[in-house]
This record gives C-alpha cells, sequence and structure tokens, in this order.
C-alpha cells in the first residue's frame, strides 16, 4: 500500500537504546529462505457466507520474507508483527488486505528482502442444516488461507479439514454374506412370505459392517484471477463430493439418512481421493491443489491414507 508506515512503538527513554542486531556482525553469511514468526496470535474479521454477519475469529499467523542480503543479522521482526496486527484488526479478511500486509512487509525491508509470505490459521463457523429433520446446529472447520509477493506477483491459497464417515466396502459386503448365509439357514425348505421376510430382516442383526471418521486435508491455489477466498465453498465441494461429512443437529431421521448415505457412499481411502481429485479438476476457480485423506480405521490399531495432487509442473507435492 503506498505510503504505508509500519506501526512503531513508543519511546521508552530519551535515548537510543542499544541495536545488538545492527552492531554486531554476522557469524556467518549467507542468503535465506524464510526468516519470521510463526504461532502469532491475531483476530480475524469474517463474513458469514449465509447470513451476511460479520464475525471476529481468533486466529494464528505466520509471516515470513526472505533474507538476500548476506551480510545482515537479521530482519525487522517487529515491523512484520505490528504490521500484521494493525491492517487485520481493523479490515475484513480476503485478498486485498494479504496483499496491503505483504506489499507493507516488504517496504519496510527493502534492500533486505524480495518476496513475503503470510499464513492465517483459525476456525470457520458455518451453521448446517440436519440432514432430513428441520434442524440446524453450527460446524467449525480448520482452515487457512496465505499469500506470497514476490516480483510484484501475488499468489493466493486456502485450505481445510473436513470430517467425513467412511463405509469400508469389504466390511459391508462381508456382513451381507453373513446375513444371506443365515437367511438361508433360517428359510431352507419353507415358503418365502414377504411379511415373514420383513420381520426376520428387522429382527435379524448377523453380521454390522463398520464405518470410521476420517479426515480430508485440502490446500488449493487460487487461479491468477480469482479473488475470492471461498473457505466454505472449498468445504462444500468437498463435503459433495463424499457425500457423508458428519453431522451437527441429528434426529433419529437424520441419522437413518445418515446411515443410508453411508451405504450408498461405501469407500476405501483410495475412493475418497479419488472423488476428491475429480470434484477439483472440475473445479476452475484453483489452479493447483493437494488433496491427502486419512481413514482412522475400526478394525486396525493404523491408519489408511491415501494422498494426490494435480500434477502442475513445479507446483504442489504430496
Amino acid at each position: 500500500m503506498a505510503g504505508y508506515e509500519y506501526p512503531r512503538e513508543p519511546a521508552l527513554s530519551e535515548h537510543r537504546l542499544d541495536d545488538t542486531v545492527h552492531r554486531s556482525q554476522p557469524l556467518q553469511q549467507g542468503t535465506l529462505d524464510r526468516v519470521g514468526m510463526a504461532g502469532i496470535e491475531v483476530p480475524v474479521r469474517l463474513r458469514d457466507p449465509a447470513t451476511g454477519a460479520a464475525l471476529l475469529a481468533p486466529a494464528r499467523a505466520e509471516i515470513v520474507v526472505n533474507l538476500v542480503d548476506a551480510q545482515a543479522r537479521g530482519i525487522h521482526m517487529s515491523r512484520l508483527y505490528l504490521t500484521l496486527q494493525a491492517m487485520l484488526a481493523e479490515e475484513e479478511l480476503g485478498t486485498p488486505v494479504l496483499k496491503r500486509i505483504l506489499t507493507a512487509c516488504l517496504g519496510s525491508h527493502q534492500e533486505l528482502s524480495t518476496r513475503a509470505e503470510v499464513r492465517l490459521s483459525f476456525a470457520h463457523l458455518a451453521k448446517r442444516p440436519a440432514l432430513v429433520s428441520s434442524n440446524s446446529a453450527w460446524r467449525s472447520y480448520p482452515v487457512w488461507m496465505g499469500a506470497t509477493l514476490e516480483r510484484g506477483v501475488v499468489r493466493y491459497a486456502i485450505g481445510a479439514e473436513i470430517l467425513y464417515s467412511s463405509a469400508c466396502p469389504c466390511s459391508a459386503a462381508l456382513s451381507r454374506q453373513a446375513t444371506a448365509e443365515r437367511f438361508r439357514q433360517d428359510f431352507q425348505g419353507r415358503a418365502l412370505d414377504v411379511d415373514a421376510v420383513g420381520r426376520w430382516l428387522e429382527q435379524e442383526q448377523v453380521a454390522i459392517g463398520h464405518s470410521q471418521r476420517s479426515v480430508a486435508v485440502i490446500d488449493a491455489v487460487l487461479a491468477e484471477n480469482e479473488h475470492a477466498l471461498g473457505l466454505i465453498e472449498l468445504v462444500d465441494v468437498a463435503e459433495r463430493a463424499l457425500g457423508t461429512p458428519v453431522q451437527a443437529a441429528v434426529k433419529r431421521e437424520d441419522e437413518q439418512e445418515f446411515a443410508r448415505r453411508n451405504a450408498e457412499n461405501q469407500m476405501f481411502c483410495e475412493d475418497a481421493a479419488r472423488r476428491l481429485k475429480a470434484a477439483l479438476d472440475g473445479e476452475a476457480r484453483f489452479s493447483d491443489w493437494r488433496v491427502r485423506v486419512t481413514h482412522v480405521e475400526s478394525l486396525h490399531p493404523h491408519d489408511a491414507v491415501a494422498a494426490v495432487t494435480k500434477g502442475v509442473a513445479g507446483g504442489l507435492r504430496v
């Protein structure tokens, strides 16, 4: 932002405080790729996509620059910190404020740095309707967004963690097989009666296929002319592709519907990764993406995992 001056601390005394960083010579010389701070506590101003209401959420930030002056002992970390705090406290989170933050950070590091990066992680609340009943409730999605400024070009990225249920196809098939074998035993030589078969199906629980809570982690790079961060939109794309996102408000009819959807959407971790790949490939707003899925097994003490990227040359890797 033209003319921006990073916030300055008030003078603590009449005399200039000793600046050890600039007075000392570096023990070793060399350029550095990333120097800065992580885990900074900041507020972020959001807007609920459904209601338009303003929201304030706590976040953790990472802000770094490169160090191209091989003889410089360090960077001005307080300038990065104060710039981040001042801008996020006043402006709604989006691509404009991210660009202004990075521009100001490079402006305060002339001759020291040529690239600046910022990343913000927080929980994004979204109200979700129940599957069947008229209820709704809040879900909290771990999300992140970031930007990199270098040579006047800004690249924006977003990400989210999505919880879903994965019903095991193998377990479901074995359960059906066990049920079929018991059915043959119980009805061998008997004339089939629809009501009798119905009562048998309601009462007999021969085997139950297992499902597990699963996690998809998605990172996506926005296309060059895309400036809408769309965090909940990214979550929506993933939840539609998977078919069985975990639920908030649940009555009996919702739980039954959830069980039905699990039966319709049985998946191994490979299936989940391929579903997300197909969904993200259909999103022109993303120039690159990465997916990592984890099925926290209920049968084994270990997890099943899969990962895939868009496959852009020099892009994201698993």
